[in-house]
């Protein structure tokens, strides 16, 4: 059985302080590692602090973005050495707001997934269909090729510790959500992708999320179905209280 893990997608929010007296009040709250992960991807500015405050805890951090070289001449990108250096355990690569306000491509995340392995990183792979591309009916499609781009050169094992997440764009802070069956049946399609694209090991390995505008009144339906095995959340993430009932979901 997978472990689900829920991932806090905070963006461009909070200041340091917040961003400290949020992990200060549920850091000794969240359940063990065993049974579920939990991650706050904060904003560069805080991720050593946080690494540093959540030491020894259950609680993980993840970046939001890197570039994929370690070092050079490019001005303002986080380096994936840095950020192994100071602890971060994750970061989100391939947003849909990384790719459409910031024109991030399907072969930048290939080459930024590769870069995350290479420094012990584990990705957060975003993607998902834009609202006319779901009316057209081309969700599997595009999907399917982001997934396939995404992942191309890996290997079985890494792939089995990646983490996607199928984030349709229409619902990233709409407050519209895919029902919990359409998130399913596209999930499901991820899986079949890595499937055939891979092993059948890996497709039952890698963690599919669910995330858009996810929250705890619609968690536990999420979590119910067959190939959802976490969420990655933005608004819901911000508040304490919210996330920790989020996480709780995901222990039950």
């Amino acid at each position: 059985m997978r472990k689900p893990i829920i991932a806090g997608n905070w963006k461009m929010n909070k200041t340091k302080r917040e961003a400290l007296d949020f992990t200060q009040e549920i850091k000794g709250l969240i359940p063990s590692t065993e049974t579920v992960d939990a991650v706050v991807c904060s904003p560069a500015l805080f991720l050593d602090a946080l690494v540093n405050e959540t030491e020894g805890t259950d609680l993980k951090i993840g970046a939001q973005n890197m570039y994929f070289e370690e070092s050079g001449a490019f001005t303002g990108e986080t380096s994936p050495e840095a950020l192994a250096d100071i602890g971060v355990s994750y970061v989100v690569l391939g947003h849909s707001e990384r790719r459409e306000l910031f024109g991030e491509t399907d072969e930048s995340v290939n080459q930024k997934v590769h870069a995350s392995f290479k420094h012990n990183l584990t990705p957060i792979v975003c993607v998902g269909e834009s609202l006319e591309q779901k009316e057209a009916d081309e969700t599997a499609q595009v999907v399917t090729e982001q997934v396939e781009k995404a992942l191309n050169g890996l290997t079985d094992e890494q792939v089995k510790k990646t983490v996607i997440a199928y984030e349709p764009i229409w619902a990233i802070g709409t407050g519209k959500t895919a029902s919990a069956d359409d998130a399913n049946d596209t999930c499901a399609v991820i899986r079949e992708v890595v499937k055939s694209r891979f092993s059948e090991d890996a497709a039952q390995a890698v963690r599919i999320q669910y995330g858009g505008s996810v929250k705890p009144a619609n968690i536990n339906e999420l979590l119910g179905k067959s190939d959802i095995d976490g969420a990655l959340v933005g608004g819901a993430s911000l508040d304490p209280q919210s996330f920790l009932q989020l996480v709780e979901a995901g222990n039950e």
